[in-house]
């Protein structure tokens, strides 16, 4: 079992199989969590299932399992404890051992529970000699003396649908109100014996069931007992989710309760579906698992619809985030490679099924590929810093790590700060590959609420731009307090737009004049070093060398 998944499918029956089944066979990574106790355990077969009429509960749910992880997906016993949404809009779900895992989107197919009628040794018999559906075991029971325990307004509306099966069913009323006068002329047309009195226990003939007896210690024979059930939806450690239970009433009367969703198992709950009897009483399993299947296509079109999005959005911060290098590192850095960016605050509006987090837009697009940028440092800090000093710099935005391994390969001890914790890492595999993994401390942070600590002798923000929402200029005062007497800050962004993409003129690129305006300097705190555009050679996205404008900004700060 591994911590992260696209699609963890809380419930083993034959919903929750299916829709696993659907999501695996559409390439997603899926975890079905079981806790071994299906509603139907009890039963002999499963009937009115085309194909498999008849068979073992328990057999068609090993063949559902095989089924799943013959794709790829995995099961897993175990009882689910807690589940909550995270920041950012995946899930944390906890088994009984302790053990977690993480998801983007989760399938709820719990089933339900039956709450039988008090009546002394009726659960002991639940499935066996005591039904629920005719449907599901009428025909098993075809001909022999039936009863009806009833508990309601439908005990009526029972008793005439067992007589289907059966000439010779009995109405025993127990808690059920009095039939009217048109009921009671139906009943006895129908041959429906009705019993006045509430049944107090089963009587048993040797290992089968042979009748009722009532309070008044009268005895009636039968074979096989009817009861309606309340049914209710298992929803035990999913309270963190937010679901909401509404009840299900049939002719007024409450039978039970159910997680409301749409016709595809979409909650109320964004990335949260919901599949076979918790959100349909009536499902049956061949209804059971076509609603698993729904679900599951819904849920796999929802990850394609975000996934699509956040494709765009990254190749958009390929092309205009994209720093200048010494050529791309191949298709997926076709915009300019070199040491990304991938620091900002805030969350990327939710369009439709769940909030992507600027951490998880960025983790998205360094998992594309093996690499994004080249790998050699940008232009413009070997130009400006090769003639430096080393010492202690900061490296905002550090992508892969190519200005950090540049630094450190320098002398330079450097903190080396990103967002993206896929990022990170690979930057740390490239320092070791490097020869200089003692000489970077590698630090995540979101920039826009979390700063690294210290003062540096270097501070260089090279390209930080993001396609999402940014507080740039608080990032860059930030920077600027962090250099300490007679150190530099170095600011290379861009000037324009590529000229193989199309302006956007609601999209500023800062001037150098407009940067150092933003820092709200002091009177003679800096030493202006460099303010200038320039122009560097990039390949466009056809690999066809051209020229982009960008902007550095260089200063010292005075001892």
């Amino acid at each position: 079992m591994e911590a992260t998944y696209d699609v963890v499918v809380i419930g083993g029956g034959a919903a929750g199989l299916s829709g696993a089944l659907a999501l695996s066979r559409a390439r997603r990574k899926v975890l079905v969590i079981d806790s071994g106790q299906p509603r139907n355990a009890p039963a002999q077969g499963v009937h009115v299932l085309l194909g498999h009429e008849g068979v073992s509960p328990r057999e068609l749910l090993a063949r559902g399992r095989a089924e799943v992880t013959g794709y790829g997906g995995e099961v897993v016993a175990g009882a689910v404890t807690a589940a909550e949404r995270l920041p950012g809009g995946r899930f944390r779900v906890t088994l009984g051992d302790g053990s977690s895992v993480e998801a983007s989107r989760l399938l709820v197919a719990t089933g339900l529970a039956d709450e039988l009628p008090k009546v002394a040794g009726l659960a002991e018999r639940w499935g066996r000699e005591v039904l629920h559906c005719p449907y599901c075991h009428g025909w098993e029971v075809r001909d022999q003396a039936i009863g009806i325990v009833g508990t309601g307004p439908l005990a009526v509306h029972q008793a005439l649908l067992w007589r289907q099966w059966s000439d010779k069913v009995t109405l025993f009323l127990h808690t059920a109100p009095e039939p009217g006068e048109e009921e009671r002329e139906q009943l006895a047309a129908r041959g429906v014996t009705v019993v006045e009195g509430e049944v107090s226990e089963i009587v048993m003939d040797g290992d089968r069931l042979g009748g009722v007896r009532l309070a008044d210690g009268r005895e009636v024979p039968c074979q096989a007992l009817a009861v309606g059930t309340v049914l209710n939806a298992r929803t035990e450690g999913l309270a963190g989710l937010g679901l909401e239970t509404a009840t299900q009433e049939m002719a007024g009367h409450v039978i039970g309760t159910y997680i409301p969703a749409d016709p595809m198992g979409k909650t109320s709950v964004p990335g949260v579906w919901v599949a076979g009897n918790v959100s349909n009483v009536m499902d049956q399993v061949i209804s059971a698992s076509a609603a698993g299947v729904r679900a599951g296509a819904a849920i796999n079109a929802d990850l394609i619809a975000e996934e699509a999005r956040d494709a765009a959005a990254a190749l958009r911060a390929a092309t205009a985030a994209g720093p200048a290098g010494d050529g791309p590192a191949g298709p997926a850095a076709q915009a300019g490679s070199g040491s990304a960016t991938g620091s900002g605050g805030g969350t990327a509006a939710e369009p439709g099924s769940g909030a992507v987090t600027e951490a998880e837009f960025w983790d998205a697009r360094y998992s594309e590929s093996e690499r994004i940028w080249s790998g050699n440092p940008n232009v413009v800090l070997v130009r400006e810093v090769s003639d430096l000093p080393p010492g202690r710099a900061l490296d905002l935005g550090c992508g892969e790590g190519g200005d950090a391994i540049w630094l450190a390969g320098r002398g330079w001890r450097v903190t080396a700060v990103d967002i993206s914790a896929v990022a990170l890492e690979r930057a740390a595999r490239h320092a070791g590959e490097a020869g200089v993994p003692d000489g970077i401390d590698w630090q995540r942070h979101d920039l826009g609420t979390s700063f690294p600590d210290g003062s540096y002798d270097l501070v260089s923000a090279c390209y930080l731009h993001s396609p999402h929402d940014m507080p740039r200029e608080r990032i860059l005062r930030r920077a600027a307090a962090a250099v300490a007497p007679g150190g530099v800050l170095l600011v290379a962004g861009h000037a324009g737009w590529p000229s193989w993409q199309h302006d956007h003129p609601e999209v500023h690129f800062p001037t150098p004049r407009e940067v150092l305006d933003s820092l709200e300097p002091a009177e003679g705190e800096w030493e202006v070093l460099r303010a200038e555009e320039f122009e560097r050679s990039q390949n466009d996205p056809e690999g066809r060398p051209t020229t982009r404008t960008d902007n550095v900004l260089m200063l010292r700060r005075r001892r």
